[in-house]
């Protein structure tokens, strides 16, 4: 009798995982080229919250810009990149230390991925006991990878005091990470790490260094509307206001 009631709870859970991951899919998009944005899902204020990511495909394989959010999508992006375009993923680089960037570090590692940071994410990712990566670089460092060049950038403090972008520069595409809002928010969302006062100034360093982007990858919720930086600048001088 133990043993059937053990096979029905298995089954209540697994019903419950499959039911989960159906609600909430891994959703994949083709960007430009090579390129591809991809959603996962996490909790924030009780609720589920889409992050969104980026891929490139190279010649060598495939790079991945901040990992899913949760553990239920680490295994099943690498299964869809492989049916999808019968490369592997190679590198990581993780754009800030919270867990919808870093979550997947050590799982991906254990794969035989080489995972980056920048010393300032390590250092936060110790403090906050969170996944680290393998590999540290600096914050504006330059790679060539499979026929692709891409650059990380650190424009200053704002959502968090590590938050790195990346810059694709032939595709002339921008991935800001949470760093910038969509336009769909009204709000800058979480502050618990933020720099608000020095957000902005960060912003529009952002701006002078890589004016006219084709697309504008944001962290979470709509990147199709490209004036999400000066949304974002925006709704910090508002709270800016409100709070001085």
């Amino acid at each position: 009798m133990k043993y059937a009631i053990l096979l029905l709870l298995c089954c209540i859970t697994a019903l419950t995982g499959y039911s989960q991951q159906d609600k909430y899919p891994l959703q994949i998009t083709h960007l430009s080229g090579n390129l591809y944005t991809y959603i996962s899902y996490g909790s924030y204020s009780g609720e589920r919250y889409p992050a969104n990511a980026l891929y490139l495909v190279t010649d060598k394989g495939v790079v991945l810009f901040d990992t899913p959010w949760n553990e239920e999508y680490y295994q099943p992006l690498l299964d869809s990149i492989w049916a999808r375009h019968h490369k592997k993923v190679i590198m990581c680089i993780s754009t800030h230390f919270h867990d919808d960037r870093t979550g997947g570090l050590k799982y991906y590692a254990s794969k035989g991925i080489k995972t980056y940071t920048t010393r300032k994410t390590d250092s936060l990712c110790i403090i906050n006991h969170n996944n680290r990566a393998r590999f540290l670089i600096p914050e504006d460092t330059t790679f060539h990878v499979g026929g692709y060049t891409f650059q990380t950038y650190y424009p200053g403090p704002g959502h968090t005091e590590d938050n790195i972008v990346i810059w694709l520069p032939k595709q002339k595409i921008l991935y800001g990470g949470c760093l910038i809002k969509s336009v769909q928010d009204t709000n800058l969302g979480n502050l618990g790490d933020a720099n608000v006062k020095e957000w902005g100034r960060s912003l529009r360093k952002l701006q002078q260094k890589f004016p006219n982007p084709t697309f504008v990858i944001v962290g979470h919720n709509d990147w199709s509307n490209k004036n999400s930086i000066q949304h974002t600048i925006d709704l910090v001088s508002a709270y800016n206001k409100a709070h001085r």
